[in-house]
């Protein structure tokens, strides 16, 4: 008879049916404005290839942003070594 006069929101089995309940509500809708800044991101590059850019080097300087200037540098000579190692 207790178990019934429990709220809906009250532990069931050690869980707190509405600290569970929106913790994935949460996530949903954060899934769903990601989804929403993607289609965006992809209206951008669109918008950029139309421009005449070049939409691959685009995303490799946004990629290279990112980064710390000494991580850059690195890779930078890296592949300095390696083309220069393959004759390039």
């Amino acid at each position: 008879m207790e178990a019934e006069s429990m709220s809906e929101g009250a532990a069931t089995g050690g869980i707190a049916a509405d600290r569970l309940r929106s913790i994935i509500e949460r996530v949903e809708r954060l899934e769903e404005e990601r989804k929403a800044l993607a289609g965006d991101i992809k209206d951008i590059f669109s918008e950029a290839k139309s421009a005449g850019f070049d939409v691959k080097v685009i995303k490799q300087i946004i990629r290279l942003r990112k980064q710390e200037p000494s991580e850059i540098e690195e890779q930078e000579t890296l592949l300095d070594i390696y083309r220069r190692a393959l004759g390039m």
